[in-house]
């Protein structure tokens, strides 16, 4: 074989080699993702019979009676397929919160059980610098409060030292689709608290205000899910707004205000934001006590949606906790949300009609249960229970 046929020949296996890994990543790509809405969550054809035994009422028994059906069912079914996924991050910390809630030490348990013994405390890395893979930090930085212990801290701080070293992208910003929000700023506001390093707030706040600028419309009082959506349209004509997208935005200013120096100078912005999002979405909320995947033309999605109405009902029920939203407005809403909520709980403890993964409205099955919303409705449960505990004269 001369010197030609060889050059050819090897040039043709680079090039197959290079092709074969192309299409190896893809698949792997392909099957992680498989992998992980796989183990979020499912939608049966036969779901079985609703419950029948809950009640709306706003009485703490009731409250932690729903939140245990539906934590014992969530924990029976997914226990064992616990991930560093944000989709079971977000359930972490609607375990921690029900455990903190009802007195049960199974919850958090089973959350410390995943984290230290699986996990080592570790973060995913597989794509730094995404939010998603983040998440989890929420869960770990909340045990070592509960029990500091270094190991349990080490691996987050050194992923947000990272992170804050990481000159910006002026092409794209890190936080460039909405529920980044509820992802990875809690837990800089929290490291900071914790370790009194400012630097991950004042990190944390930037990129907000990066995130915000793109994809807040200040008009609207609503988050644009990513720039993608920006000139997109509901069939009626109205801006295209996700329900859930803008859950984790209000779901991820409870957890940031919760955390942040009450002189922090950039802290009325976020008060503000804060009120001016939950005010416009309680007046979309519909008859049954929920909210249709897309907000501005609810005409158009038909089914109910429970991991949207799930962060409403947290934030607002939060906001009248803390004084921040009038109780005479917002606690009707927060009441009918649950009561609402409770119609789609089946009776061995499924949550019902949650959306899929996903970036946009759509359908929902009515079986349809993903972790995240199991998450978001226990962390809601918690501020109802803590709303109703609450003395008579800070009502």
């Amino acid at each position: 074989m001369n010197h030609r046929n060889v050059a050819i020949l090897l040039s043709s296996l680079i090039l197959f080699a290079q092709v074969s890994a192309t299409a190896a990543a893809q698949t792997v790509k392909h099957d992680a993702g498989s992998v992980e809405r796989e183990a979020a969550g499912s939608t049966p054809a036969d779901p079985g019979p609703l419950a029948t035994n809950l009640s709306p009422k706003l009485d703490s028994r009731d409250i932690q009676k729903a939140m245990r059906k539906v934590a014992d069912w969530q924990l029976s079914v997914a226990e064992s397929k616990f991930n560093r996924q944000w989709t079971f991050a977000t359930l972490y910390d609607g375990l921690l919160a029900a455990s903190a809630t009802t007195g049960d030490p199974r919850y958090r348990d089973a959350v410390a059980h995943a984290s230290s013994d699986k996990f080592h405390w570790e973060l995913e890395q597989t794509r730094f610098p995404h939010a998603d893979d983040e998440a989890l930090g929420k869960s770990y930085l909340a045990l070592y409060q509960l029990a500091p212990e270094p190991v349990k801290i080490a691996d987050v701080r050194a992923t947000m030292d990272r992170l804050v070293a990481r000159p910006d992208d002026p092409n794209k910003n890190v936080w460039w689709w909405c529920d980044a929000l509820y992802m990875a700023p809690p837990v800089l506001v929290d490291l900071a608290r914790i370790t009194g390093d400012h630097r991950y707030l004042d990190y944390m706040d930037h990129e907000w205000a990066l995130t915000t600028a793109e994809l807040y419309d200040p008009q609207q009082h609503l988050f644009t899910r990513d720039a993608t959506y920006l000139k997109k349209t509901e069939a009626n004509g109205q801006k295209l707004f996700w329900a859930r997208g803008n859950g984790w935005v209000l779901g991820a200013l409870v957890r940031v205000l919760s955390a942040m120096p009450k002189d922090y100078p950039s802290r009325p912005k976020y008060e503000q934001q804060f009120r001016d999002i939950a005010d416009r979405v309680a007046g979309l909320q519909q008859p049954d006590g929920l909210w249709r995947t897309g907000l501005l033309d609810q005409e158009a999605y038909k089914e109910p949606e429970v991991s949207g109405t799930a962060f409403y009902t947290y934030a607002m029920a939060w906001g009248i906790n803390t004084g921040r939203l009038p109780r005479a407005k917002f606690l009707p809403v927060v009441t009918k949300a649950w009561a609402g909520m409770l119609t789609h709980i089946y009776a061995d403890g499924r949550l019902g009609s949650i959306q899929p993964i996903g970036a946009a409205p759509d359908s929902v099955g009515v079986s349809s249960s993903y972790v995240y919303g199991v998450g978001g409705f226990l962390l809601a449960g918690s501020e109802l229970d803590h709303l109703v505990r609450k003395p008579s004269s800070q009502k």
